[in-house]
């Protein structure tokens, strides 16, 4: 439950494209965090882009990389953590962020991520020939991990100013302890479906 953790932070996770990066600067903006991103991190560190850590290293070591920025994390007070696509794939990762942070999924459809994506040429896992078919499938295979956030939020009609202000205003609510527990999945949007699988395999 929420109120036996110690929160102090939001982690946003969910699948590339559906905007962790806008949403979190705003809510960062809007609660006067500060903000950080696991993949321009992982960057700094590396000295290089993620698409060239990919080609060069690895996912295997991507991942690591991961782990390690996980773990240094839970040192955080007043900040917006924007995460990877893959980041709670890894169970590790997700409960390390739980130690220590609200955890908002942001949902989008496949056909939404896909209109965001399609002109990038630096999201190493989408340089297939059929993209679109590439994000389902990955969509479909993470779903699971995404469903274990403490919310999930629809983005496909919200702004990503509305989608802040729904975020800081029950992340508030969250240090309350006598604010009532929060419902779970789509709690943010109650009309959003969860990412079952035929949510996320069929276009909506």
């Amino acid at each position: 439950m929420l109120a036996d953790r110690q929160i102090r932070n939001i982690a946003l996770v969910g699948f590339m494209g559906a905007g962790k990066t806008t949403v979190g600067q705003i809510v960062a903006h809007l609660l006067k965090f500060e903000f950080k991103d696991t993949d321009r991190l992982i960057e700094a560190r590396e000295g290089s882009r993620i698409s060239d850590v990919f080609a060069t290293r690895g996912e295997a070591y991507f991942r690591e990389q991961e782990r390690g920025v996980a773990l240094e994390l839970e040192t955080l007070s007043h900040h917006v953590i924007s995460t990877g696509g893959g980041f709670i794939v890894d169970p590790a990762n997700l409960e390390s962020l739980r130690r220590h942070a609200l955890v908002v999924c942001l949902w989008a459809s496949p056909e939404t991520i896909f209109s965001r994506l399609q002109h990038q040429t630096h999201r190493p896992l989408l340089q297939t020939s059929d993209p679109l078919a590439t994000i389902r499938e990955l969509m479909q295979r993470r779903a699971p991990s995404y469903r274990n956030a403490d919310h999930l939020v629809g983005v496909d009609f919200r702004s990503p100013a509305d989608t802040a202000r729904h975020i800081a205003s029950n992340f508030s609510r969250s240090r309350n302890p006598s604010a009532r527990e929060f419902s779970g999945v789509g709690a943010l949007n109650p009309s959003c479906p969860p990412p079952a699988q035929s949510a996320i395999s069929a276009p909506s």
